[in-house]
Order: structure tokens, then C-alpha cells, then sequence
């Protein structure tokens, strides 16, 4: 009986249109998986598009990105042979892109996620201890035999590197490392993937930092560092939502907590909430329980309420 992989190897030899799309807002692996997926389609012969549900903005961190194959979800044709769904394996996280894989003929998800709640897929390729999805992108390319350019693994490394964090992150393996000679080898240049996604921000970001790091709250009992990210705090600097995404790695510093949070204002009390743990607590266990997931590590989730009642929710789970 055939893998996962090589049914999904088979379906995509066969598709003649295949559309990869990843979940709203795509982060770097996200969005690097989808586009990888995409251009060795493409090169390979076949009409391929990579899109994802609204607010369709691309993260200007990710400008050096190949997005040729990129099209809004409405533009997206309407005969499906293959949907490629990307980290992720829940409809909702798909938002307005999921009727284009309720009309695919066959749906893939390409995932290292292990959601209680995925509902997608005819064929699953999904891996748990992968560190990324572009890893589990990155194994089916080769299963395919289809080249890797360098404009498709520059996608690849920053779905990679991002989801390492930098190589840092516990799911760093030998095989991430043997991945990334083969992507450095195929013309990757990583000063420009490290300056663009974390060496780049706009002057009022620092503001935006401050006004952050200002609320930062540990409880040290619990061992547990959170701070907000108000909508305000946003709007005051002309930024955008997407332009905050690193502000929970300033919070997970405090050497004194086991587990940081950041929770970024969305809604009239509604947030959505950036999990990191040292190793110790699991804090997709804690997103889980508020309909969220992720990793041991790192994880996520979107409450509503107060942010105190969040937090006190975080922490009588830390207790």
C-alpha cells in the first residue's frame, strides 16, 4: 500500500490544475509553502496558483518572495483537479479561500500540525515532528522529482527558518539541516531572507515595542511573562496588524518565566493569543483549550473577554 506522500506524489502528476493555499494571515511558513508548491507546479507544466483567504495582504517582510502564482481567491479558476492546503488542516483557518477546496476534485493537506479539530483532506501528509511545513513540502517536491529552483527554495527556507525560529526551536533535526544545505546549495542567499523578515521594521514599531514591553506583567509563581497589544497602539503609529508579528519574541525573553504570551487586540474583547513555552509546559495543551493549537513550543489561539480573564484562564492552567 502507497504513503500518504506517494498518493499525494500520484494526484499531483496527474492534476493539470492545482491551487496550494495556506491559512488567513500566512506567516513565513505558511506563505513559503504555498508559493514552493505552486512554482514547481508551474514549472513543471501545470497551471498552478497559490492564494489564501482575506484580508489577502502579503507581509512586506516577504517582499523578496517569488509571488507570480499569487491571485486573490475570487480570481482563482473555477476547474480544480488538486487543492493543496498548508499548515494547517482546519476549513475555518481558510476563511473566504475554503470554497475553492470544497470544488477540488481532490484535497492534500501538507501539515506538521496535529489539530483535534482538522476536517480537510482526501490525502494527509502530516508529520507532527516536522519542524515546518515547508519540511513536509520540501519531502513531497522530491518525491515528485520536481526542480527546485532558487526562487522555490528561497520560499522553502523562509517557511523553515521562520518556523525553527532561526534553528533555534526544539523540532530542529538533522534532516532541517540537510534540507537547508540543499536549499543553500540551490542559490538561497540567507542575508536576505535574516534582514528582510527580522532586520527590517518601521521607526514607529519601536513605539509600537515600547508601549508593549510597558505592560509586560510576570507572574512569578506561575512562571509566566504576558503583555497586550492593544488596537490602538496600531493605529496611533500608522501600523499594521501584520507589522507586530514579532513583538512575542521580545516578551518570551524574561529568563524568569517558563511560558510568555502575547495577546493582540482583534475585536471588542477578542484576542488572539501567541503561546511560547522553554520546554517545560505544553503550551498547545493551553491553546487547545480555547479552540486553538499548535505546537508543544509554540502555539495559538483566538478568546473572548477581558484580557485579565484570558491571562487568569492561562494561568490557573499554569498552576
Amino acid at each position: 500500500m502507497s504513503t500518504p506522500l506517494e498518493q499525494a506524489a500520484t494526484a499531483l502528476r496527474a492534476a493539470n490544475t492545482i491551487v496550494t493555499m495556506g491559512h488567513i494571515g500566512p506567516d513565513g511558513d505558511s506563505l513559503g509553502s504555498m508559493l514552493a508548491v505552486a512554482g514547481a507546479a508551474t514549472n513543471a507544466g501545470k497551471k498552478a496558483y497559490a492564494t489564501f483567504g482575506e484580508p489577502f495582504v502579503v507581509g512586506k517582510q516577504f517582499r523578496y518572495l517569488d509571488t507570480g502564482t499569487l491571485l486573490r481567491p475570487l480570481d482563482v479558476p473555477e476547474e480544480i483537479d488538486v487543492a493543496v492546503v498548508v499548515d494547517t488542516s482546519v476549513a475555518d483557518r481558510l476563511g473566504s479561500a475554503l470554497p475553492i477546496v470544497e470544488r477540488a476534485k481532490t484535497v492534500i493537506v501538507l501539515d506538521h500540525h496535529l489539530s483535534r479539530d482538522g476536517n480537510l483532506g482526501d490525502i494527509l501528509v502530516v508529520d507532527s515532528s516536522a519542524a515546518a511545513a515547508a519540511q513536509v513540502v520540501y519531502r513531497l517536491l522530491a518525491e515528485l522529482d520536481w526542480e527546485i529552483t532558487t526562487e522555490i527554495a528561497t520560499a522553502l527556507y523562509t517557511g523553515i527558518v521562520t518556523d525553527t525560529g532561526r534553528f533555534q526551536y526544539g523540532a530542529t533535526s538533522a534532516e532541517v539541516h540537510q534540507i537547508t544545505a540543499h536549499l543553500l546549495e540551490a542559490g538561497v542567499v540567507p542575508p536576505v531572507v535574516g534582514q528582510h523578515v527580522y532586520e527590517e521594521s518601521p521607526f514607529p514599531y519601536l513605539h509600537v515595542a515600547g508601549a508593549v514591553l510597558s505592560r509586560a506583567h510576570l507572574d512569578e509563581d506561575a512562571r509566566f511573562v504576558w503583555s497586550v497589544l492593544l488596537r490602538d497602539d496600531l493605529a496611533s503609529a500608522s501600523l499594521k496588524y501584520e507589522d507586530a508579528d514579532g513583538l512575542i519574541d521580545l516578551i518570551r525573553v524574561a529568563e524568569e518565566s517558563d511560558v510568555a504570551c502575547l495577546l493582540r487586540e482583534i475585536g471588542d474583547d477578542k484576542f488572539k493569543g501567541s503561546l511560547r513555552s522553554r520546554g517545560r509546559v505544553d503550551v498547545s495543551q493551553i491553546a487547545g483549550r480555547f479552540g486553538g493549537g499548535g505546537h508543544f513550543n509554540a502555539a495559538g489561539f483566538i478568546a473572548e473577554g477581558s484580557a485579565e480573564s484570558i491571562v487568569a484562564q492561562i494561568t490557573a492552567d499554569l498552576a
